[in-house]
């Protein structure tokens, strides 16, 4: 396993821990969904950080056109996060937490391509 594999999955676990720890803690006072989206918020600034120190950091991109692009990748793992968690929540009536542990899962196939070719090209 690579340097940069390792890294990546050390901080996605990370976010995806501190994205569940967030939602744990507001589902019961909000719509899962919104809390969903707060999770994802505060992941966001966990999973850049780390990213862009550990996972990428022989990036060839400015610490701004990195925060951008990044940004966007986030955003559309988040749209795929979002879709599926909805979904497994609402059609399949699945238990919060194991939709959201699911949807996260998802969207990390995602992020790992958009980040590694393009939001930190090398």
């Amino acid at each position: 396993m690579s340097a940069s594999t390792f890294w990546f999955l050390a901080v996605g676990g990370t976010a995806a821990l501190t994205h569940m720890g967030v939602f744990a803690l507001l589902q019961h006072q909000m719509w899962p969904e919104l809390a969903n989206a707060l999770g994802f918020g505060v992941a966001f600034v966990v999973s850049f950080a780390g990213h862009r120190r550990l996972s990428f950091q022989d990036a060839g991109t400015s610490l701004l056109t990195s925060l951008r692009r990044f940004a966007v990748t986030a955003l559309a793992g988040f749209a795929c996060n979002e879709l599926a968690f909805t979904v497994l929540l609402r059609v399949f009536a699945w238990p919060a937490l194991l939709a959201l542990s699911v949807a996260l899962v998802l969207a990390a196939g995602q992020t790992f391509v958009l980040g590694r070719f393009w939001a930190f090209r090398r």
